[in-house]
């Protein structure tokens, strides 16, 4: 099928797609089709601030007011049956108009504003029925505003007033700032917080009491900003001195059985005795100890001994130290090559009873065809060790945090029919998070040794004749450094709310060891090596952006999209990446259409040389959509679409050097593309996942395009098992 019929086939779609949104409505019934607000005497204000406000919401849209879940909920036929309730699950009821949420709607926006500062607002409504869809049109008419002429402040005596007095150049309540009941809380809100911090432990926004006189001057306010020594909703009678509180005796209780030494929980424990009270110390203190995941629960409970003591009682309940993680990634193709990826590993949180992680892991990674005596194993152990400092720092030197020092080893066994490889690899960094949302891992040093052996002939005479395979496959020492910084709105291993994510990783391999160059022996292509083995030079880079929306019934329904890109250069001692530092597409996580390592790069064909698929590339670029929904139970399904591709940056001087180079002629021919369909079961503590991935557009193939008869033939589809979303 050329490009102009699968335009075609798309508009035949999209107009299938793009029947009646109201056909399943009963009779009288209207669906809200959209609501306009429009703020007739300010074009500035932000109606953003009134949206949240409307009791009634149309259906989302995604692009151009067209939501296909919405078309696709109205094939409903009506009769009940097996039909009904697959389109009712993928797709989403239109929202039926209901008039009294107007009503309700213009009650909730002129109550916000008010509360904004605009008294006596109005809002006009306007509703508009075309073809059993409603338009609703909120006009409002912004009410008057109070600017403050003057603010009088007055608090108690002594070191609460010397310590308020120093936080007014903060204040937001000052002349020329419109009155609004929004302001004075949020106001009323930071002052308690700046207070708190600086020992006053009693003090909360109920001591603020507020008047303002809009009478005695035109179109402006004075406000009287007072705190009493006593709540709102006390009186005079209960007055007490409001004053600074000091840390009193400070206790920390956790099982007679959890074995940890005491010094690592005072050093952690930011809230000492004889201090003064800060909230900060409070939440840092929980913060500190809850991320040594050594304990289930931490409270810290504050209660005051005496006028201006307050004691401290942390108790602590120990959580599972000790346990075994496994997880299984399996995929077959039309082709039938079957690929399992097994992984067992065992974690000790607390093995030097000091919160020192320990974790042993054991891979494996096997290919094979039934029948069939070619296959490919790879076996892996690694095993790590992280301690909750940085070593050779204090921990106050992130008072907020405690992050952690990683060192790790692993060495992992590669047979493939064309050749046997042994990699020795070792790393030592650090890792931790600001605020829960960004984490950063930095490694100053990563070392892997790379040797090859038991070579195929068929397979050495590919590499003598291509420099580019043969600078890639050659045994290499690899010392350098890694970062990767990641950022993430949602952190759950099962994500249930809208968020967006932001993962960037970069490495930097052989500039010291260039330095030492002309001291080293050279090969005979004037390479620098070490112990026999030339060193690699390189730099790295790989960026992912990713965004999941929710929506429908309960938040049923989601859309998820990634974007990735990254690439990678060798220079000085290098000619060509190692190997294990190229890029590759397809898999479960990827283009899921093919087996891992099968795609491109770019428009070259499938590379005999290697019996198993292994196709690579110096850059790739990749972008994924995928549609999920509800189905029954605890079972969800999903609708994808893959697209990308990897692409080599240099002249390699093989024989399919042109087409496997990035070039912006081919570039849109050199994109490889499948949808799909999936199924996951959703335990809450894990997602089991299966996809069938079914080829769009194939860059090695000569008639790129496939045809619907041939997405279930050989070389059409690949069925993919994982655990966890792919993005």
């Amino acid at each position: 099928m050329d490009s102009r019929n699968w335009l075609a086939f798309f508009f035949a779609a999209l107009l299938a797609c793009s029947c009646s949104t109201t056909r399943v409505l009963q009779d009288g019934e209207f669906r809200l089709a959209s609501n306009r607000i429009t703020v007739t005497n300010d074009k500035e204000f932000n109606t953003g601030q009134i949206e949240p406000y409307l009791k009634q919401k149309p259906n989302s849209y995604f692009i151009f007011k067209w939501n296909p879940f919405l078309n696709v909920y109205n094939w409903s036929n009506g009769k009940g049956g097996a039909w009904d309730k697959f389109v009712q699950k993928i797709g989403v009821a239109p929202v039926v108009y209901d008039p009294e949420m107007v009503s309700s709607s213009v009650e909730n926006i002129t109550r916000h504003l008010e509360y904004l500062g605009y008294f006596n607002s109005s809002v006009d409504t306007h509703i508009e029925v075309r073809k059993r869809r409603v338009y609703v049109d909120y006009d409002v008419t912004l009410g008057k505003q109070y600017p403050l002429k003057a603010v009088n402040i007055t608090v108690p005596g002594g070191d609460f007033a010397e310590e308020f007095y120093k936080d007014t150049s903060s204040m937001v309540l000052r002349r020329g700032v419109p009155l609004s009941e929004s302001i004075l809380e949020d106001e009323s809100e930071r002052i308690t917080a700046y207070m708190r911090n600086k020992g006053f432990y009693t003090f909360n926004r109920n001591y603020f009491f507020f008047e303002a006189d809009t009478l005695s001057y035109p179109d402006s306010a004075v406000l009287d900003m007072r705190v009493n020594n006593y709540t709102r909703n006390e009186t005079e009678s209960d007055a007490r001195p409001l004053c600074r509180f000091t840390i009193g005796d400070v206790s920390i209780s956790y099982p007679e059985n959890l074995k940890i030494r005491d010094k690592v929980l005072r050093e952690l424990n930011t809230i000492k005795p004889g201090s003064r009270y800060s909230e900060n110390l409070v939440n840092n203190a929980y913060n500190r100890l809850s991320s040594l995941r050594v304990f289930s629960s931490v409270n810290v409970e504050m209660t005051q001994r005496d006028t201006n003591i307050v004691d401290c009682e942390i108790n602590l309940s120990q959580s599972r130290l000790q346990g075994f993680k496994l997880n299984l990634e399996a995929s077959i193709n039309s082709s039938g090559l079957f690929g399992v990826s097994p992984q067992l590993s065992y974690y000790h949180k607390n093995i030097f009873r000091g919160g020192e992680w320990l974790n042993l892991s054991f891979m494996g990674n096997f290919q094979f065809k039934f029948n069939d005596a070619i296959r490919s194993n790879e076996f892996g152990v690694s095993a790590g060790i992280s301690f909750p400092k940085f070593l050779f720092l204090p921990y106050r030197f992130f008072p907020g945090s405690v992050p952690r020092t990683d060192i790790n080893f692993a060495y992992n066994y590669q047979s493939r029919p064309e050749y046997t490889r042994n990699i020795i690899s070792m790393s030592y960094g650090y890792n931790g998070n600001i605020r829960g949302r960004f984490f950063y891992q930095f490694y100053p040093l990563q070392l892997n040794i790379v040797r090859l052996f038991d070579l195929d002939q068929s397979f050495f005479n590919t590499l003598s004749r291509d420099p580019f395979m043969r600078n890639a496959y050659q045994d290499h020492f690899d010392l350098g450094s890694g970062a990767i910084f990641y950022y993430s709105t949602n952190t759950d291993v099962v994500p249930r709310t809208p968020f967006f994510y932001v993962r960037c990783q970069v490495d930097i391999a052989g500039n010291v060891l260039s330095l030492f160059k002309p001291l080293m022996n050279k090969d005979d292509s004037g390479a620098g090596m070490l112990w026999n083995t030339p060193f690699s030079q390189y730099v790295r880079a790989e960026v992912s952006v990713g965004k999941t929306w929710r929506f429908g019934r309960n938040d049923g329904q989601a859309l998820a999209a990634r974007f990735l890109a990254g690439a990678g250069y060798a220079y000085g001692n290098s000619t060509a990446l190692p190997f294990e530092k190229h890029f590759y597409s397809g898999g479960a996580n990827s283009l899921r259409g093919w087996q891992a390592r099968a795609v491109g790069p770019g428009l070259a064909p499938l590379d005999r040389t290697f019996i198993i698929a292994n196709q690579t590339g110096d850059m790739k670029l990749e972008a994924n959509l995928e549609y999920r929904f509800k189905m029954f139970w605890k079972v969800d399904g999903a609708v994808f679409l893959d697209a990308g591709n990897v692409w080599t940056l240099r002249d390699s001087g093989g024989e399919n050097s042109a087409a496997s180079k990035l070039s912006m002629k081919t570039f849109g021919k050199s994109i490889a593309a499948n949808w799909g369909l999936g199924i996951r079961l959703d335990l809450n503590f894990m997602l089991l996942r299966l996809d069938m991935g079914m080829r769009l557009h194939d860059p090695a193939r000569e008639q790129k395009w496939l045809r619907p008869g041939q997405w279930l033939q050989r070389d059409g589809f690949a069925i993919h098992f994982g655990v966890g979303y792919p993005f």
